[in-house]
């Protein structure tokens, strides 16, 4: 588990499927610069729960975004106060290195500092936690948000590369960003 001052990033569980199709997988918007394709019935969402708590189980790196609703009230958070927003993961590259891939947060959810939060408890998780000495993070050439979130959290553009989309084989530019231990000023 990885707190923020907003957020909870956890394992999740079966019955946030409901929460998370309605806040995140069922949006074209959310997927857009993603490599998933948006979900568009509950039985779809099932099955990509299903499909993403084994995810989550094999890969170990892979979480939940939750939403610490208790806290608007100024309450206690328990588990009944948390909302499933998104989600966020790693990936080992090698023995220093990490990789983002993806952090997805729901459109009724952006613009309130969340993923800010979210690549930050990432950065420090990843050299803290893992002993990692980079991370590096990516994003499609036209997604100004994501390049400005990455930006922001201390990461610097390093390359480009062209990718095909497996969704429809279009093609694209991947912006590559890293971050390195060293220059958190820590």
């Amino acid at each position: 588990m990885i707190l923020t001052k907003d957020l909870i990033l956890k394992k999740g569980v079966f019955e946030d499927w409901k929460a998370l199709y309605e806040n995140l997988w069922r949006h074209g918007e959310s997927a857009k610069y993603m490599l998933w394709k948006p979900t568009f019935s509950e039985e779809e969402a099932k099955e990509r729960m299903r499909k993403s708590l084994k995810h989550q189980q094999e890969s170990g790196l892979a979480w939940f975004i939750y939403r610490r609703k208790a806290e608007e009230a100024g309450e206690k958070v328990g588990e009944e106060a948390l909302e499933p927003i998104g989600f966020a993961g790693l990936i080992r590259l090698d023995e220093e290195t990490y990789e983002d891939t993806g952090i997805a947060i729901g459109p009724g959810f952006v613009g309130k500092g969340y993923g800010k939060q979210v690549l930050n408890a990432l950065t420090d998780y990843c050299f803290d936690e893992l002993g990692a000495r980079r991370l590096i993070c990516s994003c499609r050439a036209g997604n100004a948000a994501s390049r400005a979130l990455q930006l922001s959290c201390g990461f610097r553009y390093t390359h480009s590369e062209e990718r095909n989309d497996p969704r429809n084989g279009e093609k694209y530019i991947l912006e590559f960003y890293e971050r390195r231990r060293e220059e958190r000023g820590i």
